[in-house]
């Protein structure tokens, strides 16, 4: 059986975007059930649970005897498992992870530096100095990975892949602004959105927050 962790609760502004829902995802791509390990306020830094996750996040992942911590990490391993988010063909492949890690790696830092500041540190006034020059720095990654989505639906090989999931995951931590329809990449999130395993793994992370 896989497990998979999650938080019980967490603020209104997380909700939908924390990062079990790429694990969960890439599980309904997969077509592999899983069952969900609930952590309540705390038990993130039980001893237990820091023997398996190290920084106290989530997810963590457990397949039998085999622990894995790291949300990009986790989705390549379920897609070595599943064409349905890796090809088979070694150059599809090797094309897929290179956007898998340029989702976590040049799109996610600016992406997150410049939620922190709307969503955590709006109050402080060194803010006002910096959210431009975040701001700017954003809209310069999305413009870049406008040009190189083009006019294609998806970033590899014309078909999804954990690519295009990792980098719709990234995309939707800004959704309290209008960076990534103003970048024209609207329509690409929408058309990731709409996959119903999006939806799947999206109802099923909602329900543990509207349960507690």
């Amino acid at each position: 059986m896989i497990r998979v962790s999650a938080f019980k609760s967490v603020p209104p502004f997380a909700q939908g975007l924390v990062r079990d829902l790429r694990v969960r995802w890439a599980l309904e791509e997969a077509g592999l059930g899983y069952e969900q390990v609930l952590l309540a306020d705390g038990e993130k830094d039980d001893a237990a649970y820091r023997s398996w996750q190290p920084f106290g996040q989530v997810p963590a992942y457990q397949e039998d005897g085999l622990r894995l911590f790291e949300s990009g990490a986790i989705v390549m391993h379920i897609g070595a498992r599943s064409e349905a988010l890796l090809p088979a063909e070694p150059e599809p492949r090797a094309r897929a992870i290179e956007w898998m890690f340029a989702a976590l790696n040049s799109i996610e830092p600016p992406i997150q530096n410049l939620a922190a500041i709307d969503l955590f540190y709006a109050a402080e006034d060194w803010t006002k100095a910096r959210r431009p020059g975040a701001e700017e720095m954003v809209q310069k990654r999305l413009a870049e990975l406008a040009a190189a989505l083009g006019d294609k639906d998806w970033l590899a090989d014309a078909r999804f892949t954990a690519g295009d999931l990792l980098m719709a995951t990234v995309l939707r931590i800004l959704r309290h602004t209008d960076l990534v329809a103003g970048a024209g990449l609207g329509a690409y999130l929408a058309r990731c959105e709409a996959r119903p395993a999006f939806q799947r793994a999206l109802a099923a992370q909602m329900a543990v927050f509207e349960t507690a």
